[in-house]
């Protein structure tokens, strides 16, 4: 191998913006790490490099461990996006200033620099400045200078990004044939699709520090493992479904998997992707040749060169929930991307608010993730009811649990532990046992920087500690909260306070997903203040609330609104106490620039009055 790395890790302010990477880049191999601004992709190629050092892990290539060596030790061509050319300097001069560190004979610089610029194309350029020639022309000397010692491995990190279209499509089969004919191990980092599919001959898909997936690019894209890397290698129809012995089922239809696929049974819930070059489209069902999915409605349609792309509107099927494309909030159809050949759309032409029967030629199959909770113990008669809440919702929901005990001398902690995986009991999709060291808001800080959790659990003892402890349990990642302050049963009918605009939108859209899995029902609350209570803000809120609405109940949760006006904690107590509600759902204050949330206005009183459990969704959003 000509790079491999271990468990790599690299830590800022205390969170992994690296998280236990490990990853095989064989000799001559073109692998590339994909994926969204801020995934870590870059820290790695610098880790690589040395200019960044590594917190935890290994670094090795061709067999040599670099992990704390100096760049300059490591053989390593790197190549910048923006160049990083010597403006003073000639185009020849650019590409042998490594040579002329290193102490290379005069004779030899120059040689080099003259196979260089034939290799990379620029053969008679030598002699300009770097503003004298295009900037396709400027990342070839930048790539020339990074070959120009012979470096063992070669770093690209988004070399093309700042070029045109059709020069990015020049330079990239320029690169691959230079990388091919060195036969030098090399990754390059993109976060565009296209150019990953093209040049990789492996590629690796990043998500917020964590490598979640590698394989061939044609692998990756039609037989996904994970929700995120289907969504993120190209346009996706995914549903819920349920695996069965012949395939999957999803509502009330039913797709056969390929032989060669694995089998779908005993899996549970799945999610069921397609492509849109897999949907087919036709006037009728019986001219669809394939399982049909309903007639829906062309929303766009999308000249795009060679193929056309639409967008169509189904009716809501009947058991079936899609997860992307999203249904926008509000929406009450099922959408679909759909591709065609232009000779397939001049047989059937389909313009905007045609009708077309709606078929999938081919589905793959990928386990359904479920939610993820860490629920939080100490023995207490609240962590007593918090877990029982837990266990009750879990099982519900087919969720993965993770139990972590603190507060207690170890011994007495590893009993506690042991009666509450007995207090569980079985019916869990999942369940892990840790214990705590040091502070309970730094240890939940530790868990959830291992691995993402949809939900922390609580007991809620109703003190003001509990309001701080909340605070930096909700700064410590994108989870949601649930306090829980005495024993119940499972909620059936849940209160969830929204205030128009995109945070209650995430409030309504996660409590839809976990109150779904209850069998419970919904009523969605607005508070009028006095400065609100007039008839354009009354108008907004009742449309936010009718369109939450109309976005649970395709999530399967039965929903109704009220509206209130007056002091928002005093009308939130009064319908809380009067409609008899056994969950309350609140949204939590937009995080500040610096990442703090602050719970002392109305949440934070009502944590202290509220006798029922209180989930506290988080928004992705800031201030």
């Amino acid at each position: 191998m000509s790079i491999i790395l271990e468990q790599l890790t690299k830590r800022y302010d205390g969170h992994p913006v690296v998280h236990d990477v490990s990853l095989d880049v064989r000799d001559g191999e073109f692998f590339v790490l994909l994926g969204s601004s801020g995934s870590g992709k870059t820290t790695i190629l610098s880790m690589i490099a040395g200019l960044t050092p590594v917190d935890q892990g290994r670094i090795l290539l061709h067999g040599r461990d670099v992990t704390h060596l100096s760049p300059q030790e490591r053989k390593v061509g790197f190549v910048f996006q923006h160049y990083a050319l010597f403006q003073h300097m000639s185009v020849a001069h650019n590409i042998e200033f490594g040579l002329r560190v290193r102490k290379v004979p005069a004779a030899r610089r120059r040689q080099r620099v003259e196979e260089l610029l034939e290799l990379v194309g620029l053969t008679g350029l030598g002699s300009r400045k770097p503003h004298q020639i295009s900037g396709g022309q400027q990342q070839r000397v930048a790539l020339a200078r990074a070959l120009a010692f012979q470096p063992e491995v070669l770093l690209l990190d988004e070399p093309l990004g700042a070029l045109d279209a059709k020069i990015r499509v020049d330079l990239r089969r320029t690169l691959r044939a230079i990388q091919r004919e060195l036969g030098i191990a090399t990754i390059l980092v993109t976060h565009d699709q296209e150019e990953a599919f093209e040049l990789a001959d492996r590629l690796g898909v990043m998500s917020f520090g964590r490598l979640l997936e590698v394989g061939p690019p044609q692998e990756l894209y039609r037989r996904p493992q994970t929700e995120f890397v289907a969504t993120f290698l190209g346009a996706a129809n995914l549903l819920v479904g349920q695996g069965t012995s012949t395939g999957v089922q999803v509502g009330p239809l039913h797709f056969p998997l390929p032989s060669t696929a694995e089998p779908a049974a005993g899996s549970g819930r799945v999610q069921v992707l397609f492509r849109p070059e897999d949907v087919a489209l036709a006037a009728t069902p019986e001219t669809l040749g394939c399982p049909q999915l309903e007639r829906g409605e062309v929303e766009e349609s999308v000249f795009a060169g060679s193929f056309e792309r639409l967008r169509l509107r189904l009716p809501p099927i009947s058991g079936v929930r899609p997860i992307a494309p999203a249904v926008a909030f509000g929406g009450g159809a099922i959408m679909v991307e759909a591709a065609r050949s232009q000779e397939e759309a001049a047989k059937f032409p389909l313009r905007s608010g045609d009708k077309a029967w709606v078929g999938v030629r081919r589905v793959h199959a990928l386990a359904h993730p479920g939610l993820n909770f860490l629920v939080v113990t100490d023995g207490s008669p609240q962590a007593q009811a918090a877990l029982s809440l837990a266990g009750q919702i879990a099982r519900l929901a087919h969720a993965r649990l993770t139990l972590l005990g603190y507060g207690e001398p170890a011994a007495n902690l590893q009993s506690h532990l042991h009666m509450a995986k007995e207090q569980l009991g079985s019916g869990l999709a999942a369940l892990h046992v840790k214990c705590a060291t040091g502070g309970l808001a730094e240890a939940i800080s530790r868990e959830v920087d291992l691995q993402p959790f949809d939900l922390v659990v609580l007991g809620l003892q109703r003190r003001e500690e509990d309001v701080a402890l909340a605070e930096l349990i909700l700064q410590s990642g994108e989870h949601h909260l649930l306090l829980v302050p005495n024993r119940q049963s499972a909620p059936a009918r849940a209160l969830i306070c929204v205030a128009s605009g995109e945070p209650g939108k995430e409030d309504v859209l996660f409590a839809g997903r976990l109150v779904r899995h209850l069998g419970a029902e919904a009523t969605l609350l607005a508070v009028l203040t006095e400065e609100e209570n007039q008839p354009t803000a009354q108008s907004r809120v009742e449309r936010f609330l009718s369109s939450g609405v109309r976005t649970l109940e395709l999530l399967g949760v039965p929903a109704k609104t009220t509206v209130r006006s007056g002091p928002v904690r005093q009308e939130i107590t009064n319908e809380v106490a009067m409609g008899g509600y056994d969950l309350l759902v609140m949204g939590a204050p937009l995080a500040k620039p610096d990442g703090r949330i602050s719970l002392k206005g109305i949440v934070g009183q009502l944590l202290q009055v509220i006798n029922r459990p209180i989930l506290i969704v988080k928004s992705g959003l800031s201030y």
